[in-house]
């Protein structure tokens, strides 16, 4: 026997409701998984970690964020080693320490930018991230005369944001490829072999200016590149002047 089923105004009124959230619910899966899809087919923006060069040419890098007991030790063994540097300095040590941004220039090294505030910069908007730049530059040149042209992000946290935000800053993005890890209180001689077994042309090493045994270890690191054959320069005098790309390594290469 065949039922016949009755449709009310209000199951008409229901189904037309259910067809309509079911509509709304694959339109906003369809557009969420277009963006997903298009963020994740994005080229990956890569900092400098290093430079392909023929030359035997390494950088030696601190980065200046909170204490400064070590400071003039360190620009002592750099001076007696006659060996220029990179310093990346956070804003707030600026703040704290001018006499010693002021020496560093002095000497010869890199005055160089590590953020305002030394912030998680890809957690902050657009405008906070130029911000963080900015600031820092203006404080640098209020003391030194001269703007930074390379920017460290502090904990080396970045994304796409960050480089376009750097570059448009006119600045170069800069990481490393050899960490000495002065920061968990290694021996010096294992900081030594560290940096030694990973050493390569354009190489950039990051060390920083409040780690416990970075004084001692210093000399002996410098002793041991030099004596692999390679030379010391600052990172601005290590990267490659013109249009350049970076590999999938941060590798620096002049555009073809």
């Amino acid at each position: 026997m065949m039922k016949i089923y009755t449709l009310t105004k209000n199951k008409i009124l229901l189904v037309l409701s259910c067809v309509l959230l079911g509509a709304i619910a694959l339109t906003v899966t369809f557009r969420t998984t277009a963006k997903i899809v298009a963020a994740s087919s994005e080229p990956r923006d890569i900092p400098i970690y290093c430079v392909q060069r023929d030359d035997k040419k390494v950088a030696i890098s601190f980065d200046a964020a909170w204490g400064n007991e070590q400071t003039e030790t360190l620009l002592q063994i750099l001076k007696d080693k006659n060996v220029t540097a990179t310093f990346f300095l956070v804003g707030d040590w600026v703040d704290k320490y001018p006499d010693s941004v002021k020496a560093i220039a002095k000497a010869g090294h890199d005055v160089e930018n590590h953020s305002d505030t030394h912030a998680y910069m890809t957690k902050l908007s657009k405008e906070g991230q130029m911000s963080e730049i900015k600031n820092c530059n203006d404080k640098i040149k209020a003391i030194t005369g001269k703007a930074p042209t390379l920017f460290r992000p502090p904990y080396g946290d970045y994304d796409n944001s960050v480089v376009k935000s750097v570059k448009e800053s006119s600045m170069y993005p800069i990481q490393w490829d050899i960490d000495s890890l002065d920061w968990k209180d290694p021996t010096p001689q294992q900081m030594v072999e560290r940096i030694t077994s990973k050493l390569t042309s354009g190489s950039i090493i990051l060390m920083h200016n409040g780690a416990k045994n970075t004084p001692e270890a210093l000399p002996q690191i410098i002793d041991a590149v030099r004596a692999q054959g390679y030379e010391f320069v600052p990172i601005s005098q290590i990267i490659l002047e013109g249009d350049y790309t970076t590999d999938h390594e941060g590798r620096m290469h002049l555009s073809e």
